[in-house]
Parts: C-alpha cells; sequence; structure tokens
C-alpha cells in the first residue's frame, strides 16, 4: 500500500500460508507505527498464523476482504499477565489482542480473526490449562477504542472484553462461538464508561452481551454507565443481554433497543446476590423481538452460581439487615416487545425480603407460550422447580405495573404475585 502510515505485515516478513507464526511480523509491524506516531497496520489477504497481538495508541488494525488471522493453540506462545476475570484479579493468558492503558485504537475490515477455541475449550473442562483462558480481544484501561466490521470466529473464552475503558465503540460485527462452548461470550463491557454496541450479529455458547462491574472481591469498585445497545441479532447463548451476576460496582444507565432474540436460553437477565452490594438502576427496554426463548425477563437477586453461591446467606428467603452488601435493582422499563414460542415462565421477578426490587414497568408487551414449551428453570436460584408455559411470577416487588401486556397459552394464572405492590391496566389473558 501506498504511504508511510500503511504498514503492511508483510514488509516485515508475514507469510500467507496458515502454518509460519508470523507473531514477530505483527510485533514489527506495530513498532514501526508507534514509532512514526501512529497510523494502519495492514493485513491483507490469506491466511496468518500469529501468537497475540499487543496493539500500540494512536493506530488501526485493518484486515482486508480474504484476510484471515489465526491464532495459534500453543501456550508457550502467550505470555502470561496479571488481569482481570470474573470481577477478580487473576493470572490469565494474554488476550489474543491485547492493549492497555492506550489511546485512540481501531480493529477494522472485512476479514476473519479465528481464535482456534477447541484446544482451549478442551483444556478448561479437563483443567489441565496452567492459568485462565485467554479471552480474543481485550482493552485494559483505555480510551477511544473501535471495532467495527471484522468477524470473530472460535474464541478461548469471552469475545470482546473492554474493562475499565470508555469511548468504545463495537459496531457491525459479527461473533459466532459454538453454541456449546464454554463461557464464550459475546460483547463484555465491564466496569466502562460511554460504550456503543450497533449493527452486530452474535451467537455464541453463552452470554451474547453482558454488562459487568466486578464483583465485591474486586478491588476496583468502578461502574459500567452510559450504554447503548440497539439494531443486533443474538442466537443462542445463555442470554440475549445479560447484566450482571458481576456488577458490584453498580450497572446504570443503559438503553436496549430494536434487537432480535433467537434461541437465547433468557431474554433481557439481571442476576446478582446478597454480598455483591452496588445498583443496577435506568434501564431501557424496547422495540425487541424474541423467539423459543426459555423466559423473556429475568430479574434475580438470589443468583447462586460461583463462589459462596450456596451459603445460605444467599439462598436464606428471611430478610437480613440492609447493608453495603445488599444490592438492588430499580428504575427497570420494558416496552413494545414480542416474545414467541416462550418455553417455561413469560417472566421472573424476584427480590430480596429487605430489598424489593423497584419501580419496574412492562408496557406494551406480547407474550405467546410454545404450545410444546419444555419445562426449563427461568433463573438460577435455589428451591425453585422447572416450569412449563407459566406465566409472570413476582416476589418482593415494589411499583411494578403492567401496561397493555397481553398472555397467551399459558397453563394456570398469567400472573403469580407474592409480596408486591403490582399495578394492572389493559391486559389481556386467559385463566
Amino acid at each position: 500500500m501506498n504511504g508511510k502510515n500503511w504498514i503492511s505485515i508483510k514488509e516485515f516478513g508475514a507469510i500467507a500460508d496458515g502454518t509460519t507464526l508470523c507473531t514477530d511480523a505483527f510485533a514489527a509491524a506495530i513498532a514501526e507505527c508507534k514509532k512514526q506516531g501512529g497510523g494502519t497496520v495492514y493485513v491483507p489477504s490469506g491466511e496468518f498464523l500469529t501468537g497475540p497481538i499487543h496493539l500500540t495508541s494512536n493506530m488501526t488494525l485493518h484486515l482486508d476482504a480474504g484476510a484471515k488471522v489465526t491464532f495459534t493453540q500453543d501456550p508457550k506462545e502467550y505470555p502470561v499477565l496479571d488481569t482481570f476475570w470474573e470481577g477478580e484479579d487473576c493470572k490469565a493468558y494474554s488476550p489474543q489482542i491485547f492493549g492497555k492503558n492506550l489511546k485512540n485504537v481501531a480493529v477494522v475490515g472485512r476479514g476473519i480473526f479465528d481464535g482456534q477455541g477447541d484446544f482451549w475449550w478442551k483444556g478448561c473442562k479437563e483443567k489441565t490449562l496452567d492459568y485462565i483462558r485467554p479471552r480474543m480481544i481485550s482493552f485494559e484501561h483505555c480510551e477511544d477504542i473501535l471495532i467495527e466490521g471484522v468477524q470473530f470466529i472460535d474464541s478461548p473464552s469471552w469475545t470482546v472484553h473492554p474493562i475499565f475503558s470508555q469511548n468504545i465503540t463495537v459496531d457491525k460485527i459479527r461473533i459466532k462461538n459454538p453454541a456449546d462452548s464454554p463461557n464464550t461470550d459475546g460483547v463484555n463491557p465491564e466496569s466502562c464508561k460511554n460504550v456503543r454496541i450497533s449493527n452486530c450479529h452474535i451467537d455464541v455458547g453463552d452470554d451474547c452481551i453482558a454488562i459487568k462491574a466486578g464483583t465485591e472481591d474486586c478491588p476496583i469498585k468502578m461502574p459500567c454507565e452510559n450504554i447503548v445497545i440497539t439494531n443486533c441479532t443474538m442466537v443462542h447463548g445463555h442470554g440475549g443481554v445479560v447484566i450482571g451476576s458481576e456488577m458490584s460496582g453498580s450497572v446504570r444507565n443503559v438503553t436496549i433497543s430494536n434487537c432480535v432474540f433467537e434461541g437465547t436460553d433468557r431474554g433481557i437477565r439481571l442476576k446478582t446476590r446478597r454480598g455483591r452490594g452496588g445498583v443496577v438502576e435506568d434501564i431501557r427496554v424496547t422495540n425487541v423481538i424474541m423467539k423459543k426463548v426459555f423466559c423473556p425477563f429475568v430479574l434475580n437477586l438470589y443468583y447462586y452460581w460461583g463462589k459462596g453461591g450456596r451459603d445460605k446467606y444467599v439462598w436464606d428467603k428471611n430478610p437480613y439487615p440492609v447493608t453495603e452488601a445488599t444490592p438492588s435493582f430499580r428504575r427497570i422499563y420494558f416496552s413494545n416487545i414480542t416474545a414467541l414460542d416462550v418455553q417455561c415462565a413469560a417472566g421472573f421477578i424476584y427480590g430480596l425480603p429487605e430489598m424489593p426490587i423497584e419501580d419496574i414497568g412492562f408496557q406494551n408487551v406480547s407474550i405467546y407460550m410454545d404450545p410444546n414449551g419444555i419445562a426449563e428453570y427461568p433463573a438460577m436460584m435455589s428451591n425453585i422447580e422447572p416450569m412449563q408455559k407459566q406465566g409472570f411470577f413476582c416476589t418482593h416487588g415494589k411499583g411494578i405495573f403492567f401496561d397493555r401486556v397481553d398472555i397467551h397459552g399459558q397453563d394456570g394464572k398469567a400472573f403469580n404475585i407474592a409480596e408486591s405492590e403490582v399495578e394492572f391496566t389493559n391486559c389481556h389473558f386467559e385463566e
């Protein structure tokens, strides 16, 4: 390519045969970009095998149409970093694409990044890895990040993971990880500010998009806030858009609009438990179509997964004193949503007796149960049975309203309300 600020990896010895390791060529091209004060590192068509790619400020990594970057499965090629995983400090193999303390970075184009995740999934399941698996692309303490147009396939674990960063745009990307691949979330902004995720197609083995803010064990409690998710399609996965369970730093100011979820276990899912603290507040979800989900709406303050999740403090239905460790959900609104072929329940809202889920609204929502719906758990908590074609369940809620909410084909009551303040207007259902 022309221009000294457009730097091809082939100029530094990269060979597009899919078998020659090109880690040094990528590193040399990025070093030259840094030396020049910025520019574009260009990956032409062809398949390039490499170890982790560590980026620098003021650079664009551009994959041309027909370019494929395949990451090696050799753990020796991955430096071990002090980093964060599921809300805690840890040591992990370097992300396959990584940046720390950077500004003004873009990863763009029409090419493919292949994480060759099957080696890492097997190692995770068999517990043969020395450290936590690599994420596919991660930015720590970065600003002004753009990820656009590229495809990510077979990520070793979480695919796109910005953490402690701000001003992030993820646009027009495709993510494809097998439905049975462990913890291969799509896009997970964690303790970030000003994030825009748009026009993406995400088909993964865990949550499609998960918004996080650390656990009670995280030394840095930083909120995740000002998040916009729009014009996306989500397929398979455990949830379409999920908030938590790591939310100790709080999550606020989130809008989700104009999306389609198909075959995600849950649709919109909020989850946490006693001990986490933090608040999830000011969430708006509108113009969403869901199809063949277990449960379209889950708001659960009794989530039991992970360390300490089976302790009595988590599952006990008796009230506890309200402290900084008491989590809360409030000011969350759902509107203009259709859910088709719902399997187990129309919705599941379960607050704490000492901290009800508060100020929750459903407006212009239509839910159609699958006549052959399977029995499943609407949420992960102790002492509940699988449900099949059930209505809304609401326990320990305050200031909840249902306006023009229609439920079709449920077995039993359309609304099962306990210890909650609920208002109904213009709702239609048969019992």
